[in-house]
């Protein structure tokens, strides 16, 4: 059997977008205080302008790194663990209620879909006061997938003996 072989295609910019969509488990790093990096698993997605856009609280540590420090990235991964992702950089900023409720509206869209009662989304995001994070795509790797290197798939070893 032949090894599954890694992959790595360069997109540009819409193509990226239309790959990262319909994806919305993210892993999202900030820079702390001391200089190392800070990750959160998040649920992630892309609105109208091509921004990410992420929904957490105030008082979360990547809204206080991000305050202090905007450069961020992203890790936007498949929905099972071996499919492919990509890494973004970008630019962040933080957004406090009430100027996010209607971004949370369209970050709720894109994540779930319609809610059942808009007022009572709108009422909870108000009480929660939910913050919304938004990200400036600056640049990104490839979309990739794991597996052997493609240099390495001819070498003989990788090979089944009779």
């Amino acid at each position: 059997m032949a090894p599954k072989l890694a992959t790595e295609d360069r997109v540009p910019l819409p193509d990226l977008i239309d790959f990262v969509r319909p994806r919305h488990h993210w892993v999202l790093s900030t820079t702390r205080l001391d200089g190392r990096p800070q990750m959160s698993p998040v649920t992630g997605g892309v609105n109208d302008v091509g921004q990410l856009f992420i929904a957490t609280y105030p008082s979360r540590d990547k809204v206080h790194n991000i305050r202090r420090n905007p450069d961020v990235t992203v890790c936007v991964q498949s929905d099972n663990f071996g499919g492919a992702w990509v890494q973004i950089d970008g630019q962040a900023s933080a957004v406090d209620m009430p100027d996010a409720l209607d971004g949370l509206v369209e970050y709720y869209r894109c994540v779930s879909g319609e809610h059942p009662d808009w007022a009572e989304y709108r009422e909870a995001m108000e009480r929660q006061g939910k913050t919304l994070l938004l990200i400036d795509i600056e640049r990104w790797g490839p979309i990739a997938t794991g597996g052997f290197p493609p240099s390495l798939s001819s070498l003989d070893r990788f090979e089944k003996k009779d």
